[in-house]
C-alpha cells in the first residue's frame, strides 16, 4: 500500500531513558512504514535540556502553538540525584509545567480500557477523564526553610504601593512556609477547556475543590466555574442532556468509588496530579493512562501519562532483557496523528489511527502482552513479551486490518 501523506507537521518532543527507547521502535514498527511522517523534532532529553539551558523546552512549546498538535515522550524532571547522575548545570524545571505554562493548557488523562484488565473498583464500567489544571498551585510555589523563632506574613504590594498583610503564622522555633497563587485568567480558561471538552465528548462534569477549607484560593476556583457555566454553557450543557456540578473534593473521591464511570472530574493542579495516578491504577495500570494537554485556542499536546520507567532503562543498559508496557505511548502518537488529520482533513490518517489503537487492544485480548499487564490480567494461558516483541506483535496484527 502507498504511505499515507501529511500536510502539516507534528511537533515531536523525544524524551528520556527507557520511554526514549520505545519511542524510536514504535516509529520503526508501526509510523514509519505506514506513514510519510511530517515532524518538526526537539529533543527534550535531559542532555540536551542540559546543553540548551532548557531553551529546547520553550521552543518545542512555541512550535506547537504554531503547528496545532504535538506529541510527547516522557521526560525526566531532575532531583538532586539526577544533578549528579547527569553533570547538570542547574536542577531544570519539569518540561511539562514548562510547556503547560505556555500552551496555558488543562490536561485530560483517560485510562485504556482492555478486555481482561478489570478495573480494581468493580463497578467502574466506563473510564474516567482527570481533567487536571495545568498552571500554578504547588508547581509554581516559593518556599522558605524557618530557622527559628519568628514572624511569617503574606505580603501583597499592588502597584500602586498599597500594601496587604496576612498573618501566616508566629513561630517559636524552626519549620517550613510554602506560597502559591494562581490567576483568573488561567482558572477561566481551564473552566472553559472543562466545560468545552465535556460538550465534545459528550460526558457529564464533576469539579471539586476545598472550599470550605481554603474559603479565598479554593473558593474563586468554584465561583469562576459557576459564573462561567450559567453565563456561557449551561443552555448547551441541558440541550445536550449532560450535567455540572461541583462538591468537595473529599464528597467527589466517595463519589468517584460508587459511579461507574464515564464522566469528567475536574481538579486543581496537585489534586489532578493524584487522582489521574490513583484512577489509573485502580484501572490497572499507569502504563495504560493516555494523557492530551488542550489550550483555549485549541492546540493539543498528546503524551503518556506514566514516567521515563528509570528501572527497565537501567537493565536495558545493561543488556538485559525488558518487558516494558508501550501502550500508553503508542496512544500518544495515535491521539497526535488523529487530531492532524481532523485538522488537516486527511481521513486517511484518522483511520490509522484507529486501527492502530484497536491492533494495539487486540493483541492485549489474544493474551500476548507486557509483563505489568499479565501480572493482573483475568485472561488464561497469557504469553509475556519483552518490550520489543510486544510491538512488533501489534504490527503484525495491524498490517492484518491495513
Amino acid at each position: 500500500m502507498d504511505k499515507i501523506k501529511m500536510i502539516t507537521p507534528l511537533v515531536e518532543m523525544d524524551g528520556d531513558e527507557m520511554t526514549r527507547i520505545l519511542w524510536t521502535m514504535i516509529k520503526e514498527e508501526l509510523l514509519l512504514p505506514f506513514i510519510e511522517l511530517k515532524t518538526e523534532y526537539y529533543d527534550l532529553g535531559l542532555e540536551c535540556r542540559n546543553e540548551t539551558d532548557d531553551q529546547v523546552t520553550v521552543d518545542s512549546a512555541k512550535a506547537t502553538l504554531k503547528y496545532g498538535v504535538a506529541v510527547k515522550c516522557a521526560t525526566i524532571t531532575p532531583n538532586a540525584a539526577r544533578m549528579t547522575e547527569y553533570k547538570l548545570k542547574e536542577m531544570w524545571k519539569s518540561p511539562n509545567g514548562t510547556i503547560r505554562a505556555i500552551l496555558d493548557g488543562t490536561v485530560f488523562r483517560t485510562p485504556i480500557v482492555v478486555k481482561g484488565i478489570e478495573p480494581c473498583v468493580r463497578n467502574w464500567e466506563k473510564p474516567i477523564t482527570l481533567a487536571r489544571h495545568a498552571y500554578g498551585d504547588v508547581y509554581k510555589n516559593a518556599e522558605i526553610k524557618v530557622p527559628g523563632e519568628g514572624r511569617a506574613e503574606l505580603v501583597f504590594t499592588a502597584a500602586d504601593g498599597t500594601v496587604t498583610k496576612e498573618l501566616i503564622h508566629e513561630f517559636k522555633g524552626a519549620g517550613i512556609i510554602q506560597g502559591m497563587h494562581n490567576t483568573e485568567e488561567s482558572i477561566e480558561s481551564f473552566a472553559r477547556a472543562c466545560f468545552n471538552y465535556a460538550i465534545d465528548t459528550r460526558q457529564d462534569l464533576w469539579f471539586a475543590t476545598k472550599d470550605t477549607i481554603s474559603k479565598k484560593y479554593d473558593h474563586t476556583f468554584k465561583d469562576i466555574f459557576a459564573k462561567i457555566y450559567e453565563e456561557e454553557y449551561k443552555d448547551k450543557f441541558e440541550a445536550l442532556g449532560l450535567e455540572y456540578f461541583y462538591t468537595l473534593i473529599d464528597d467527589a473521591v466517595a463519589r468517584v468509588m460508587k459511579a461507574k464511570g464515564g464522566f469528567i472530574w475536574a481538579c486543581k493542579n496537585y489534586d489532578g496530579d493524584v487522582m489521574s495516578d490513583m484512577v489509573s491504577s485502580a484501572f490497572g495500570s499507569l502504563a495504560m493512562m493516555t494523557s492530551v494537554l488542550v489550550s483555549p485556542t485549541g492546540v493539543y499536546e498528546y503524551e503518556a501519562a506514566h514516567g521515563t520507567v528509570q528501572r527497565h532503562y537501567y537493565q536495558h543498559l545493561e543488556g538485559k532483557e525488558t518487558s516494558t508496557n508501550s501502550v500508553a505511548t503508542i496512544f500518544a502518537w495515535t491521539g497526535a496523528l488523529r487530531k492532524r488529520g481532523e485538522l488537516d482533513g486527511i481521513n486517511e490518517l484518522m483511520v490509522f489511527a484507529d486501527k492502530l489503537e484497536k491492533a494495539t487492544l487486540s493483541t492485549i485480548e489474544q493474551g500476548k502482552m507486557t509483563k505489568d499487564l499479565a501480572l493482573i490480567t483475568s485472561l488464561k494461558n497469557v504469553q509475556v513479551l519483552n518490550s520489543q516483541e510486544f510491538i512488533k506483535a501489534v504490527r503484525r496484527e495491524l498490517e492484518k486490518t491495513l
